[in-house]
Formats: C-alpha cells, sequence, structure tokens
C-alpha cells in the first residue's frame, strides 16, 4: 500500500532546521511567514523577548480582497513594511518558515522589499 507523505509534516521540519540558524533579535527581528490555502500571515519577533512586534495578514478588515493570490500577498508585504516603519524598524531577517522561496512567499518578501524593509 502506498501512503502519501504529510506535507505539513514536513514543512515543520524544514522550518525547525532553518530556525536552528536564524533568530530574530531586538536589533534585526525575524520576519516569519506563515501561507494557509485561502490566506497568508506575516509577523515581525523579536525572539530574545518573545513578542510579536508587527503582524499583517490577508484576513484583515482593512485589507478586503482575497487572500489566496500572489497579488494579495505582495499587498500583505507593503502593510506588514508600513508597519514596521512606522514602529522603527527597518532591518528585519527573513523566515520562510519552511515553504519554498516562490510563488506567494516570493511576492510577500517583494513586497516588502518595496514597503523599506531590508533583508
Amino acid at each position: 500500500m502506498i501512503t502519501k507523505r504529510d506535507s505539513n509534516i514536513q514543512r515543520r521540519k524544514r522550518h525547525t532546521r532553518v530556525r536552528a540558524k536564524i533568530s530574530g533579535t531586538s536589533a534585526r527581528p525575524r520576519l516569519c511567514v506563515y501561507r494557509s490555502l485561502q490566506n497568508i500571515y506575516a509577523q515581525i519577533i523579536d525572539d530574545t523577548c518573545g513578542k510579536t512586534l508587527v503582524s499583517a495578514s490577508s484576513i484583515e478588515k482593512e485589507f478586503g480582497a482575497t487572500g489566496g493570490n500572489r497579488e494579495s500577498a505582495k499587498q500583505v508585504g507593503v502593510l506588514i513594511a508600513k508597519r514596521a516603519i512606522e514602529q522603527g524598524i527597518t532591518d528585519v531577517v527573513f523566515d520562510r518558515g519552511g515553504y519554498i522561496y516562490h510563488g506567494r512567499v516570493k511576492e510577500l518578501s517583494e513586497g516588502a522589499r518595496e514597503g523599506g524593509l531590508k533583508f
């Protein structure tokens, strides 16, 4: 019998490998991405304090568009960059969350770069 591997378990393994190497500090917090089938979420986290500094997602009221496409991922990237700059954050470490740097994850990062974040 052929069994299919659970892709989310594989993604979590990749994410733990990535997280062993990167960490967010107060000088350079971590920009963490979570991608679901319907929406995309981004948080800027200071791992030394264990606090989320800024967050943005495609399910917020003011967002208004559907969240499962690349255009909305880019808008979330621009939105989180705008909120981060308001908090005084310009440099971040990008955490792709175990996802391939392609599609919606890539668009979110490009939107954040266009918004003024450096990573």
